[in-house]
């Protein structure tokens, strides 16, 4: 790769961020622009597949203002994951909604294959849950029977190269490839009844990946030469070696490590290329703390400043909102808040919001065996106080990095063959008393029903 820049888009689920990055890994401009979300019923949440390019390309252009046109060398692409989109084959035009990776909606057809959850699991590396995007594109083909179907990288990839693909690693979170393999499993197909007609094209995450035509506005002309899952590009980004496990914060958390983990409590999926990686999804953490402060009339930051002055004080909020994913992966499960006493004020709530991000990320820890260090990443992640009682409850250093971003600055190491180390800021672990932990569980077996739970 030259001295040229490379630009990193990096498509999430409320915004899309670009960065441009120079050859040396530092980032010298960035935009960003909203993506809409819609609830229109209990456990739906949507996207609009429209305006999600459109962010990009509004993003794209306000990073680009001013640069000269041959100023960039190459695109990378970090992605939200399994999140379904469908479109029409002939127009190229959005045929339905865009199924959040939230979203509860195709949990009947999950229902419906239960019998077959060994073989899912043992083919995908995913338990069969409606978060991945196989359900979600049997839902959406049941209404567009003859449209194609993609997650978010491949519904970028098609409407700005003109190629209908999904990168490898993109491809494991849909349920539907052989992780080992890497290609699309006939047995996982027939059985959630997705004809292979309808599916992207798999492809590597790094390489010639396709070039951006004129609907691309400033972007026309250039290559894509690395596509990633948000996850894992910063995990890509942190650089992360064996013992390493990445955190990162968001509105849900992704808890992944390279390689694989015994067990089946946490998911088996592909880092990039080959590289396989254990992962624990959770489903709320940052949008617990949205819900918290919604639910009492402030802000999230505020929420913050509450739980700095205080203690939880026995009271647990279990994020069950849409069940609970890694370890657990029970769908039954509800919100939960337990310890409550005439005594409980706001500031209490605000210390157990905040504490049940760790906690969930403490349980998909040690369902991997333990850490030597926890890299942490994330909007969340700059809670001093979070960090500290993450390093607390899983007796781990805590490494948050500071540089901000970092799934689009993976993308961008990736897209240009960038190497260069982070700077972290860290947290050492306190002695904790183990009661904490137990209470904790405690607190997630009410939530959960007594059949989940045998």
């Amino acid at each position: 790769m030259s001295d040229r820049l490379v630009l990193a888009i990096d498509q999430g689920t409320s915004s899309t961020k670009c960065l441009l990055v120079d050859a040396a890994g530092a980032v010298v401009r960035e935009a960003s622009a909203p993506v809409p979300i819609r609830y229109p019923r209990p456990g739906w949440v949507e996207q609009d597949a429209g305006e999600i390019l459109d962010s990009v390309l509004v993003a794209a252009a306000r990073c680009l203002d001013g640069v000269p046109r041959g100023a960039v060398a190459a695109v990378g692409l970090s992605t939200q994951r399994e999140s379904a989109v469908v479109w029409d084959r002939h127009t190229g035009l959005p045929a339905g909604p865009v199924l959040g990776w939230q979203d509860q909606r195709a949990l009947a057809v999950c229902e419906g294959l239960r019998k077959d959850a060994e073989v899912v699991r043992a083919v995908s590396g995913l338990p069969l849950d409606p978060m991945f995007s196989a359900a979600k594109f049997r839902w959406l083909l049941d209404r567009t029977p003859s449209a194609a179907v993609g997650t978010v990288d491949s519904w970028l990839l098609f409407a700005l190269t003109g190629n209908h693909q999904i990168e490898v690693g993109n491809a494991s979170r849909t349920q539907l490839l052989d992780v080992r393999a890497g290609r699309w499993s006939e047995e996982l197909l027939d059985l959630f009844g997705i004809p292979a007609a309808a599916l992207p094209e798999i492809t590597p995450s790094n390489g010639e990946l396709g070039r951006i035509s004129e609907r691309g506005g400033v972007l026309a002309g250039l290559p894509i030469t690395a596509v990633l899952g948000d996850s894992h590009a910063a995990l890509y980004a942190h650089g992360a070696g064996e013992g390493d496990v990445k955190a990162t914060y968001g509105t849900g958390s992704s808890v992944m490590r390279l390689g694989e983990v015994a067990g089946d409590a946490v998911c088996l999926t592909i880092a990039w290329n080959d590289r396989l990686a254990a992962e624990g999804n959770i489903r709320s953490s940052g949008s617990t703390v949205a819900w918290l402060a919604d639910f009492l009339g402030v802000s999230a930051a505020q929420i913050g400043e509450m739980a700095r002055s205080a203690a939880s004080d026995g009271v647990h909020l279990v994020p069950g909102f849409g069940g609970l994913a890694a370890p657990w992966w029970d769908d039954t499960a509800v919100g939960l808040v337990s310890g409550l006493t005439l005594g409980t004020r706001p500031e209490q709530l605000a210390r157990a919001a905040i504490e049940s991000i760790a906690h969930q990320v403490a349980d998909v820890v040690d369902a991997m065996g333990g850490a030597g260090r926890i890299l942490a990443d994330g909007g969340a992640s700059e809670n001093d106080q979070l960090m500290q009682i993450q390093a607390d409850l899983t007796g781990v250093p805590v490494k948050r990095a500071r540089t901000a971003s970092l799934s689009a600055l993976g993308a961008a190491f990736l897209a240009g063959g960038i190497a260069r180390p982070l700077e972290y800021d860290d947290f050492e672990p306190r002695p904790r008393d183990p009661a904490v932990r137990h209470a904790w569980r405690d607190a997630v077996a009410r939530a959960r029903t007594p059949a989940a739970r045998s």
